[in-house]
């Protein structure tokens, strides 16, 4: 996998850590899921660099690299999209593709609803929104609890995790950033998450304009296929792309990178066509 640059910005009092991988003209900023990290998304993004692509891998606050803050207020999905604001100013002064995978998806349209302007389009890979309520309550609930009452259990699991060397594990390394949190860590962010706005309503969702490549599969009850459908159906430039399972994205990406490849390069065309007809 290629090398990356390791870099960090501050905002709201906290310390956040990004990766940049490759050095196009264009950027995109790509987001990982719940208790996941950047590690989840650099095959895509070393993939998609060595297309020309300029790609950015952030971790959200409670998650990899970044700073850990114990209240669940840091954690809510609008408080994580203003980090993601603060980042593409950091990172960009054009346009850039933001996208994600669950969570990232939900921040991503947080983002798009605060900061439309600072978009070109949206990459939405198994989005959670209304259908997903049951499937969420089943998985977070029990593993909230579990950090309250089996707190040391984890702790143990936490610290044996932290050693183990994540660029050598594979597909494992990909997920291995929930287990390396500490149990107020984990708490913090489930209590964040559930507490707070999830995605955009219906009406703000129909009010974005710009293109949208939405992603969904029919395999967990976590990221509903019907989600997805419905999203790619309320984006006014939406388009659906169904995945066959979760992890085709990670473990067998060539078609869907394929997919997200055509659709970047069909944003920047429309991109380099909007600015000669305003030159």
């Amino acid at each position: 996998m290629a090398p990356f640059e390791l870099r960090t910005f501050e905002h709201g009092g906290l310390t956040l850590s990004y990766e940049v991988h490759g050095s196009g003209p264009h950027t995109v900023v790509y987001l990982h899921g719940i208790l996941l990290d950047s590690h989840s998304n650099r095959r895509l993004a070393a993939d998609l660099a060595a297309l020309g692509h300029r790609v950015i891998l952030v971790d959200l606050p409670g998650h990899g690299r970044s700073d850990k803050p114990r209240h669940a207020a840091e954690h809510r999905m609008d408080a994580y999209a203003e980090h993601v604001v603060a980042l593409l100013e950091e990172v960009a002064t054009e346009p850039v593709v933001l996208g994600g995978m669950s969570l990232g998806a939900d921040v991503s349209l947080q983002v798009a609803v605060r900061a439309p302007e600072r978009l070109a389009a949206l990459v939405l890979e198994m989005p959670v929104l209304e259908q997903a309520t049951p499937g969420a309550a089943l998985l977070f609930t029990p593993l909230l609890l579990a950090t309250h009452y089996a707190a040391p259990v984890l702790r143990v699991v936490s610290g044996l995790a932290r050693r183990l060397p994540r660029e050598h594990l594979g597909a494992l390394d990909q997920v291995l950033g929930a287990l390396i949190l500490e149990p107020e860590e984990m708490a913090a962010v489930l209590h964040g998450i559930l507490v707070g706005p999830v995605a955009p309503t219906a009406a703000e969702r129909r009010a974005l304009t710009m293109p949208a490549l939405v992603i969904g599969h029919r395999s967990d009850q976590l990221h509903p296929f019907g989600d997805a459908a419905k999203l790619a159906k309320q984006l006014p430039e939406g388009r659906l792309v169904e995945a066959g399972n979760l992890f085709e994205l990670r473990l067998h990406p060539a078609r869907l990178t394929a997919e997200i490849a055509d659709f970047l390069g069909q944003v920047w065309a429309e991109q380099a066509r909007s600015r000669r007809r305003s030159a």
